[in-house]
């Protein structure tokens, strides 16, 4: 995938208890529709989820989320069987199993292998490029007063250390997400994005999920309903400071930020 021009994630999620009401597609329709929507609106990559992730999230079984999964990809590839998919999974057996029975390309891991000791195996095993994300703690406990004493440096002390694991088991395609809203306080959310561009001294693509979060409405009011102007403004931000992929539940708006911020940087004959 060239990265020259920054590519977007769209976030299909198979739960009942995701935090962005909005974004909980159940039923075959609900789901065969969000596809259709997220490759129509122009996104890249489906980013399909069965676990949710919000705090305080109810703890599903691997064999509920296989069973979830299994639904929506055997929708997809009937649908769209060229569509580039990611499977959102910190589970390594959850992970294999997408990956060799239905073709999915990537693994998202909010862990970076933290909640599952066979992720960084199997990743090398299945050969597909791994998304590691950055958590303090676990989605049941991450906002139980995180605390960080100096929040980038101890951020590039937890990739730099995993990276150096990854490449001596042979993974070279790997993507960091600084995990915008796990771990962190709304003044470390833009703590962090005030310092996203100092993320090149890793030489890696690098995604931003700030889409519809509680840093946009705990600062402007109101809740992840009202939060797509907000959303807006942090991804123009964030590909400003060298963000590659936008992970989002909006795929139309941030398709078009992307136009805007390219048009910007490279000039446009118009």
């Amino acid at each position: 995938m060239d990265l020259s021009t920054p590519h977007v994630m769209g976030i299909l999620n198979v739960t009942p208890d995701s935090f962005y009401n909005g974004s909980r597609k159940q039923t075959t329709q609900e789901i065969t529709d969000r596809v259709n929507q997220i490759i129509e609106e122009g996104a890249s990559i489906i980013d399909i989820g069965a676990y949710s992730s919000r705090p305080n999230a109810e703890n599903i079984s691997a064999e509920e989320e296989m069973q979830r999964l299994r639904t929506a990809l055997h929708i997809i590839n009937k649908e769209h069987p060229d569509a580039t998919v990611s499977v959102d999974t910190f589970r390594a057996d959850v992970a294999a199993m997408c990956v060799e029975e239905y073709g999915v390309a990537i693994i998202n891991d909010i862990a970076a292998g933290e909640m599952d000791s066979h992720m960084f195996d199997t990743v090398a095993r299945l050969n597909v490029p791994y998304i590691m994300m950055h958590m303090q703690g676990t989605p049941q406990t991450m906002q139980n007063t995180p605390h960080y004493d100096n929040l980038i440096k101890e951020i590039f002390l937890y990739f730099a250390v995993k990276i150096e694991r990854l490449h001596a088991m042979g993974v070279k395609d790997i993507i960091l997400d600084p995990g915008f809203g796990f771990g962190k306080t709304t003044a470390h959310n833009y703590e962090l994005l005030n310092n996203l561009q100092e993320f090149s001294i890793f030489d890696m693509p690098l995604l931003v999920g700030v889409s519809r979060k509680s840093m946009i409405y705990k600062l402007l009011g109101g809740s992840p309903s009202d939060a797509l102007n907000g959303t807006t403004a942090l991804n123009t931000i964030s590909l400003l400071k060298g963000a590659d992929i936008l992970r989002v539940h909006d795929v139309k708006e941030a398709v078009e930020t992307v136009k805007i911020v390219e048009a910007m940087r490279n000039g446009l004959n118009l």
